[in-house]
C-alpha cells in the first residue's frame, strides 16, 4: 500500500481527523496547538496523525489534499482547511455541528 493510499484510508476511516505537528495534548507548533484546542473545546472525539512521526505522510499529504501547510483538518472525508479556518469555525459556532454530523453519519454507516 502506498503512502498516498494510507493517507486516503486514514481520511476515509475517521469522521474527524487532524494532521498536525505533535499530538492534541502535546502539540509541537502554535498553529497545531490552536487548531487542536479548538477541536478539543467541542468535547467531541477526533483522530489525529502526528506528521512529525512519519516524514512520508508530511511529504505526501500536501499533494493528496492540495493544501500546502499544516495542520490539516478533515471532516467527513473533506478537507476543511488549516488552523485559522478551524479556529474561525469554532468561534462562529459552526465547528461542533460539523463534527457532530460527521460522527453521527459514521456511526450510522
Amino acid at each position: 500500500m502506498s503512502i498516498t493510499d494510507i493517507i486516503r484510508e486514514q481520511i476515509a476511516s475517521n469522521p474527524v481527523l487532524i494532521y498536525m505537528k505533535g499530538t492534541p495534548n502535546q502539540p509541537q507548533c502554535g498553529f497545531s496547538a490552536n487548531a487542536a484546542a479548538a477541536m478539543i473545546s467541542t468535547n467531541l472525539p477526533f483522530a489525529h496523525v502526528n506528521i512529525l512521526q512519519d516524514m512520508s505522510v508530511m511529504q505526501a499529504l500536501p499533494e493528496v489534499s492540495e493544501w500546502p501547510t499544516f495542520p490539516q483538518i478533515f471532516i467527513d472525508g473533506e478537507l476543511i482547511g488549516g488552523g485559522d479556518i478551524v479556529i474561525d469555525l469554532n468561534k462562529s459556532g459552526e465547528l461542533k455541528p460539523m463534527m457532530e454530523a460527521a460522527i453521527s453519519k459514521a456511526a450510522a454507516a
